[in-house]
């Protein structure tokens, strides 16, 4: 115990340097917001790969494989495909070069001037200070449950430490600290997942008595899991049964497409120097983000089998049906004690990465997206606005760890990814590549992906609406497809999720009225398109 507290501090010593570091350097907004547009490739990989995944990719997403088994594997290959090689070469450079022709600091600036919108930009910048602290936490539960399986500290406690240590770390750096950690954080974490998957193929004698013995599994899985859809870690989800809809459009889905307009991550593009650092990204960043799910979603999932072995139960019953707790108890059970403190610093280092980023979109979506350019309220200098952003963010953040309940990582995480797909990547896309895409059709496209997206979460998915209540109140029912007959579209309904059909409407409402509405002017086109 002692090691583990000495190591800690030894790290968060190096952290909070690496901080004042950045703070020295992050004299103009430029530095803070973009690290003056020239991150090196290596640098921008690791700062992209660390603030995509996360503990919520480890501890949450882990945690849901062990429940579920092999399937969240088709995650990871879209991690890689679409959230690194599409997210890079479709996007990243166009994203990049409009930007410096925009002169546009953060994402909502980009939407804001590419459609000369106000709006656009303060809607924008909104949305993200409001619901990105619902992710932010998914990360701050994730390493507070480990902090609280493997210190035995008060999980309470654990939040309002990691809280404190986070607001001291961003408010004093803007993104270059934030770069400058993310590489040291991400070689951290990469190094001990490369050692987690070696030890648990170790200990199991190999990949395929590993794989066997998961598979001769099946007959105990838990009856909560069975009654929905579960045939087994190996042998995958029952087609069209609750668990399958629910993993394959809320888990993959969701986070594997809706990756492509995280905010915190479109940043990463805008803060390269020229294409060649981007494309030099692609292989470190698909490298990092295969090594990290791929192990964290096999170690779960084969995590059943040493739980089973040990205890006579599987991973979903050790945990007691919350399935955050699932990663921590087996590095915190059945990995050795030295090993269990170095993993503790990676998962650390992951959340810090993770929290750092998204601690520092979330101001600058409030402070000079929101208030500065939506309201029309600049009067104050943008770092300090931002800065201010920032410490309301981090609160917020903090609230949310506080109330949400067990088991919520991973689907806290796929709520936001799926809400940005819905609401951001249409307008982005389109915006990026179609010169007739015009104000009018972003707005609408906006308005219509939030509107339906907040409409089917509150009042049809049955697991958010339930939790609401909104529903019960007004209709007296927890969903208004409850009760729909079993493989009807209301009972798929019930399941899916609410962004699957949120998106394609938002991006059928982005062609329709640009397509009816007054092209933009051809100034102002040929300004977003000078460097495409």
């Amino acid at each position: 115990m002692l090691a583990k507290i000495v190591l800690a501090i030894l790290y968060i010593g190096l952290l909070l340097w690496l901080g004042y570091k950045g703070w020295r350097e992050d004299r103009q907004a430029g530095d803070y917001l973009l690290a003056g547009r020239q991150a090196s490739p290596f640098l921008l990989a690791l700062s992209y790969g660390a603030s995509f995944i996360s503990t919520a990719a480890i501890i949450g997403f882990g945690g849901a494989a062990g429940a579920y088994g092999f399937s969240l594997l088709w995650l990871t290959f879209l991690n890689v495909f679409v959230g690194i090689f599409i997210a890079f070469t479709v996007f990243g450079k166009r994203t990049r070069r409009m930007g410096v022709a925009l002169d546009a600091h953060t994402f909502p600036e980009l939407l804001g001037r590419r459609y000369q919108s106000r709006f656009v930009q303060g809607f924008a910048g909104l949305l993200i200070f409001l619901f990105l602290p619902i992710y932010s936490s998914a990360v701050l539960i994730g390493v507070a449950r480990f902090l609280e399986v493997n210190l035995g500290l008060n999980y309470t406690w654990a939040l309002f430490f990691f809280i404190a240590l986070m607001a001291v770390y961003v408010l004093a750096g803007g993104l270059k600290s934030t770069l400058y950690t993310d590489a040291f954080q991400g070689a951290l974490v990469f190094l001990m997942m490369a050692g987690l998957l070696i030890f648990t193929y170790a200990k199991l004698g190999g990949v395929g008595a590993a794989h066997q013995a998961l598979g001769d599994l099946a007959p105990q899985v838990p009856a909560a899991l069975k009654s929905q859809g579960m045939l087994g870690w190996t042998q995958g989800l029952e087609t069209g049964s609750p668990l399958w809809l629910m993993v394959y459009t809320t888990l993959v889905y969701a986070v594997g497409i809706g990756v492509l307009a995280q905010p915190q991550l479109v940043v990463r593009h805008m803060s390269a120097g020229s294409d060649r650092e981007l494309n030099r990204s692609v292989l470190w960043g698909g490298i990092f983000t295969l090594g990290i799910t791929g192990v964290a979603f096999v170690v779960g999932a084969l995590s059943n089998v040493l739980f089973f072995q040990q205890t006579g139960q599987v991973a979903y019953n050790v945990a007691e049906g919350n399935i955050d707790r699932i990663i921590p108890l087996f590095v915190s059970n059945l990995l050795p004690g030295w090993y269990g403190v170095l993993f503790l610093l990676a998962m650390l280092a992951a959340a810090v990465s993770t929290l750092g980023s998204h601690f520092h979109v979330g101001g600058a979506s409030l402070g000079r997206d929101f208030y500065e350019r939506g309201l029309g309220s600049a009067g104050q200098g943008e770092v300090t606005i931002t800065r201010l952003g920032v410490a309301v963010t981090i609160l917020v953040t903090l609230i949310w760890g506080l109330v949400l309940p067990p088991s919520i990582i991973a689907r806290a995480t796929a709520f936001f990814f799926g809400l940005c797909a819905a609401v951001f990547l249409p307008v982005y896309f389109l915006g990026l590549y179609w010169k007739g895409m015009t104000k009018a059709g972003a707005v609408v496209s906006m308005l219509g992906g939030a509107g339906a997206s907040f409409f089917l979460t509150a009042f049809v998915h049955v697991k958010e609406s339930a939790a609401l209540g909104l529903c019960r109140s007004v209709f007296g029912v927890d969903s208004l497809v409850a009760g729909a007959v079993p493989g009807s579209l209301g009972a798929i309904l019930q399941y899916t999720d609410p962004n699957l059909i949120a998106m394609p409407l938002a991006l059928i409402l982005a062609l329709v009225v640009s397509l009816t509405t007054p092209r933009p002017e051809a100034d102002h086109i040929e300004l977003c398109w000078r460097h495409l």
